[in-house]
């Protein structure tokens, strides 16, 4: 997501940032920074007033004649991003013995129901007591794959035959059950339409006024741009919404919706999701995302992410003994599975400061794609047997055309890892006696080793200890030797 708006702010804020600065590039720059928004989808008042405030500040004194006034200017539109976009309260107010009622609404396609499904896993992880309600009774699928993700996910849900009741009948309903079961949050799964009209408020209301919901949430697709914004608008006039949920961020979508809902309806973004798996929705930090868009990574995103899904017991294993010096093929194993559960390597290096460009780079090139990378060393370990994992030295050529046989790889690539496993063996042995800061700064150099600005991977060239080549001298050493060769051939005729 962002990808496009990214590449445009950056580019438009580096041109602003080379050079002397002046009142006019200042204006010529924020031109292209607002023709970059609206190439995002961003509504055109939303663009136009954002624009119109950072350039106030930007052609100040203070500005103008600071050091660095590139810098100060990045920092005025990541200000504006974070207050386009916020403030945002992510709670949803659990009181004890009281039943916290969450009506979900949207248009249909939006993964709404879905949406349902991953709000209640994460509340269910924070602790609370879940309950689902289908009360989508417009389209009979629904309700069947609300029973599937509440399976899933080990949540109850409640329903009844569409033919034989009606959705306000169904809430109501469905909170008794709710308090029977000693639930203490409520998620309603309202009808949704392939437009916002009469039939569908008309229903919502009745179930708003009826069992009065603490938040109304709406699940908008943020692949609709701005119908998402105006589908938004209509819904909080009939409902006066708590907050809104876009879906599909992670799909092929230019971002305007993020920027503009807000804005447009006053309404904030509290949760967004990122994929079709029910444990891919995430709290919205106005702050994070606008670093995200300024290409200056998301560390803290990442930082959850890791403490969320991955084992600690198994990493701290692995830290262990890389120290000792004792990290097999089998952990390097371990630890690349325990890298994906974390999502695609392009996605977390843009997380990181510094690696969006070179993601950037990659999707330029086409042919470079690290979480191919990844299947090919996991099926080359896999190839190999246990023994050997824990012993990579036993593995001669017979061995090597085996596993690139087993894997769908060539030798040559089976050759590859084993050295670089080598190497970083080698080098995780070196930073066993270490203190922290010199094994940060190791670990530094070898980044710089390993990559070049353009992201593309190289080795270092080795020369061999025949010192500087000079062309003449390498030519007349070379005759010498021919010309040695041949007489010792001469005396050996003689011999004979």
């Amino acid at each position: 997501m962002f990808e496009a708006i990214t590449k445009n702010l950056t580019d438009a804020l580096g041109n602003m940032a080379r050079g002397k600065l002046s009142e006019s590039n200042i204006r010529d720059g924020m031109a292209q920074v607002r023709h970059a928004l609206l190439e995002a989808d961003v509504n055109y008042d939303v663009a136009k007033d954002f624009c119109d405030r950072v350039t106030e500040q930007a052609v100040g004194e203070q500005v103008l004649k600071s050091l660095k006034p590139g810098e100060q200017i990045v920092g005025i539109v990541y200000r504006e991003l974070v207050d386009l976009m916020g403030p945002v309260d992510h709670a949803i107010e659990l009181r004890r013995g009281e039943m916290t009622v969450l009506m979900m609404c949207g248009l249909q396609g939006s993964g709404k129901t879905t949406t349902c499904g991953k709000l209640a896993r994460m509340l269910k992880e924070e602790g609370a007591k879940p309950m689902l309600v289908a009360a989508d009774l417009q389209r009979p699928a629904a309700i069947e794959q609300l029973k599937v993700i509440g399976e899933q996910i080990g949540v109850p849900v409640y329903a009844e035959p569409a033919e034989r009741s009606n959705p306000v009948q169904v809430c109501l309903n469905g909170r008794k059950q709710a308090n029977r079961e000693g639930c203490n949050i409520l998620i309603l799964d309202t009808a949704g339409r392939l437009h916002v009209d009469d039939a569908l408020m008309k229903e919502l209301i009745e179930i708003d006024n009826r069992l009065m919901p603490h938040q109304a949430l709406l699940v908008c697709d943020a692949m609709t741009g701005q119908d998402a914004v105006n589908s938004a608008k209509s819904f909080n006039e009939a409902l006066e919404l708590d907050g809104v949920i876009l879906t599909k961020l992670d799909g092929d979508t230019r971002g305007g919706a993020a920027l503009s809902v807000k804005a447009v309806t006053g309404v904030p973004i509290k949760y967004i999701g990122v994929g079709e798996q029910l444990d891919r929705l995430e709290q919205f930090h106005p702050d994070r995302m606008a670093q995200r868009i300024l290409g200056q990574g998301d560390i803290a995103t990442l930082l959850e992410t890791a403490t969320r899904v991955l084992d600690e017991d198994e990493m701290a294993r692995q830290q262990q003994k890389m120290l000792e010096g004792k990290f097999s093929l089998d952990d390097f194993l371990k630890a690349i599975d325990q890298m994906k559960k974390m999502g695609p390597m392009k996605s977390l290096m843009k997380l990181i400061p510094g690696m969006g460009q070179l993601a950037g780079a990659m999707d330029e090139l086409g042919d470079m794609d690290p979480d191919k990378d990844v299947k090919r060393l996991r099926a080359m370990i896999q190839s190999m047997t246990l023994d050997e994992r824990q012993n990579p030295d036993r593995i001669d050529r017979s061995r090597r055309n085996r596993i690139a046989l087993g894997s769908g790889t060539d030798p040559a690539e089976v050759n590859d890892l084993l050295k670089q496993f080598k190497g970083m063996s080698g080098m995780m042995q070196k930073m066993a006696g270490m203190s922290a800061m010199d094994r940060f700064r190791e670990v530094q150099k070898l980044q710089r080793e390993m990559m070049n600005p353009a992201g593309q991977m190289q080795r270092e060239k080795q020369r061999s200890k025949r010192g500087p080549a000079d062309k003449d001298k390498l030519r007349d050493k070379r005759k010498q030797q021919r010309k040695q060769a041949k007489q010792q051939r001469k005396k050996n005729k003689r011999k004979r």
